[in-house]
């Protein structure tokens, strides 16, 4: 089946932000850093809604939304701030929710999240 690269990581970074593989979308885990490589500190919730923000466009950039998403994957510094999490993170989707794992866990940056998706949408 063959890959495509949907954008570029952060400069030096050695992952593709997204690989499209067939009907399907692979996107790497994203952690809160702005478009210009700016890591935003602050809240849980801060920081949840720049980790989706990345997603939502490294999906766009694969011609794909939101609702196309399947299944995500997270990872928070602290199991404390799940319920926040949460709140920002359903914000993101309509109708019903992709399946989801989430863990604590300490992340590889000074951050408190970082999520994964899965989308699926045929090429058409």
């Amino acid at each position: 089946m063959p890959r495509e690269v949907i954008g570029q990581a952060a400069a030096g970074a050695p992952y593709s932000k997204a690989i499209r593989a067939g009907d399907f979308v692979y996107v790497s885990g994203q952690v809160p850093m702005t478009p210009d490589g700016k890591l935003v500190t602050g809240t849980i919730e801060d920081q949840t809604r720049q980790v989706m923000e990345n997603i939502k466009a490294a999906l766009a950039e694969a011609g794909c939304d939101m609702q196309d998403v399947v299944k995500c994957t997270g990872w928070l510094g602290d199991a404390r701030d799940f319920a926040r999490f949460n709140k920002v993170y359903t914000s993101f989707f309509e109708g019903s929710l992709p399946a989801r794992s989430c863990v604590e866990s300490r992340l590889m940056i000074t951050a408190d999240v970082e999520v994964e998706a899965i989308a699926y949408k045929p090429k058409a």
